[in-house]
């Protein structure tokens, strides 16, 4: 998930201007539909930050076309992940690291 994250972002341009970008495995399961049948699979969390100090930093804003791109291609390329959230939470409050 997190190469394909990453080869999104490269692919569009974005590798450069955005400071930290990875994805995390969460311990979340959701419920979902995969095919015909329903799943209960995991969610994976998306984080992209801009920043100059590290001390303070903004939610990196992604287009929307890519989110989607990575999103579709994660759900559909990686096992027992059925749903792709984007962290937009400023630091503070939240730190970047998952």
């Amino acid at each position: 998930a997190d190469f394909i994250f990453r080869e999104e972002i490269a692919k569009a341009g974005f590798d450069r201007k955005i400071n930290q970008y990875f994805a995390v495995l969460t311990n979340m399961r959701s419920v979902g539909v995969m095919g015909d049948g329903r799943t209960y699979d995991y969610t994976l969390a998306l984080r992209g930050v801009t920043t100059t100090d590290f001390m303070t930093a903004d939610f990196a804003k992604i287009p929307y076309e890519v989110l989607e791109t990575v999103s579709s291609r994660i759900v559909n390329e990686v096992k027992n992940i059925n749903r792709v959230v984007y962290d937009i939470t400023t630091k503070p409050p939240a730190t970047i690291e998952w």
